[in-house]
């Protein structure tokens, strides 16, 4: 028994604004239920001695202090910007 119809497939699609033909909806109702049926297997493991999560990796704060640092030199800077003037990047203006 399919869990999911070509109906459904065809009104997701529609509602992505997809537009599939009669093979591609055949294809993938068949592709979508074998996802549905492997996800139910999982459904039926036992995690009730497995503490909740929220990542799979034991992980900590990996950012690294929010220290300030010198920054580069005004020339050297400018010497990359294909425009300037006064120690500033000119840019094209985009108000009018």
């Amino acid at each position: 028994m399919s869990r999911i119809s070509k109906e459904q497939v065809a009104h997701v699609a529609h509602l992505a604004r997809l537009s599939f033909s009669e093979e591609e909806l055949e294809k993938f109702t068949h592709q979508l239920d074998a996802i549905i049926t492997y996800a139910e297997q999982l459904n039926e493991l036992d995690t009730s001695n497995v503490k909740p999560t929220s990542h799979v990796l034991d992980m900590k704060n990996v950012m690294r202090e929010d220290v300030p640092e010198k920054g580069l030199p005004r020339e050297e800077v400018l010497k990359n910007a294909p425009d300037h003037q006064d120690g500033l990047i000119r840019v094209p203006s985009i108000l009018e």
